[in-house]
């Protein structure tokens, strides 16, 4: 992998080729993607109506409320909830050491839909009162878990083991609320534990906006120490990284991306698991990539939505549906890859 070097006055960096290239490139699909997800739907438009719509002019007559009110949320709520979990899955997936370390294994995912079940079958609300509810959920479980798994530090196995107990005991606790609830209101809890992106307002959009604009900046910021702490915590301490501090602050960051998602678009299955490891293979870095996986994410969640309304073109297939079966390809693939490899090398 070649490197290059940009200076300037009181400022040089070293880059790699094929990283920057490959984010050029999935920025590049991205854009594509986006510019594709906004002509199609019930009432298609084409790119150039569009493009004029979002410059301000009048659309078509009926099209210009469907493309603001309906269409444009649903596209940047998935490009924001698919970046906040592909940068999520990256950090948590370094700060554990563990490839399956992301907020679906490590049960924030579950303290969220707990928040959400608890505010729309005990509480009631609309759409706003759900998310914060889902947010306030995926942080308290993350507090549980980090606090039980604390012992003169947060071993990244520890970690793993004691966010699938705590996420096993929310699921439990989830079905009891959903079968003990009345038939409309858990139809409508079921439909955002599928994870969806059906009706997303732009509440849920400035939800998102929130914790991408703060916490994205915050993890680039924090990468180098990331990348550190992946080579120990005696060296990274060597290195003077404050371990515990950093390890905090990045947990709280990953915590806050994938509880914001989660409050914008329910728990999407699968999206902060696959995105880092598809980020690694495609862009090869020294250490973990946030900005990659970021963009992995987005695309993935995007994609997904796009193909779910291709194959079903009434549009009601929650997203959740097909990043689960993507996914559980996906994962199905790595795994017998790996156990492919250890029986070659073990025979």
């Amino acid at each position: 992998m070649s490197t290059r070097t940009v200076r300037v006055p009181g400022f040089s960096a070293r880059y790699s080729s094929r990283p920057a290239v490959v984010t050029g490139l999935l920025a590049l699909l991205l854009l594509a993607l986006t510019g594709y997800a906004l002509t199609v739907g019930k009432l298609p438009v084409s790119l150039g109506e569009a493009l004029g719509m979002l410059a301000g002019d009048p659309g078509p007559s009926g099209v210009d409320y469907v493309f603001w009110t309906v269409r444009l949320p649903r596209v940047v709520t998935a490009l924001l909830v698919g970046a906040a979990l592909g940068v999520s899955g990256a950090i948590l997936q370094s700060l554990s050491r563990n490839p399956l370390g992301s907020p679906d294994v490590l049960g924030f995912a579950g303290g969220a839909a707990t928040g959400a079940l608890l505010q729309i079958l005990l509480i009631g609300g609309g759409a706003l009162a759900v998310a914060l509810s889902a947010l306030t959920g995926a942080f308290v479980t993350a507090a549980v878990v980090y606090l039980v798994a604390y012992r003169r530090g947060v071993p990244g196995q520890r970690l793993v083991l004691v966010g699938i107990g705590i996420g096993a005991l929310l699921l439990s606790l989830n079905r009891y609320l959903l079968i003990s609830a009345e038939v409309d209101d858990a139809f409508r809890a079921a439909v955002w534990l599928t994870g969806s992106l059906l009706d997303r307002s732009w509440d849920h959009v400035t939800i998102a906006t929130i914790a991408v604009t703060v916490l994205v900046p915050a993890s680039v910021l924090l990468l180098r120490r990331l990348t550190l702490l992946e080579l120990g915590d005696e060296l990274s301490t060597g290195l003077g990284v404050p371990v515990g501090r950093t390890r905090l602050q990045l947990f709280v960051v990953a915590v806050g991306l994938a509880g914001a998602a989660t409050a914008a678009a329910g728990p999407v299955a699968f999206v902060a698991l696959a995105a880092p490891h598809l980020a690694r293979r495609l862009l090869r870095p020294g250490g973990p990539s946030v900005v990659g996986s970021g963009l992995v994410g987005a695309v993935l969640l995007l994609g997904s939505d796009v193909a779910a309304q291709q194959v079903f073109p009434t549009g009601e297939l929650p997203v959740g549906v097909a990043t689960g079966v993507l996914g559980g390809v996906y994962l199905a693939t790595l795994l017998g890859r790996r156990w492919s490899r250890r029986s070659v090398l073990s025979g």
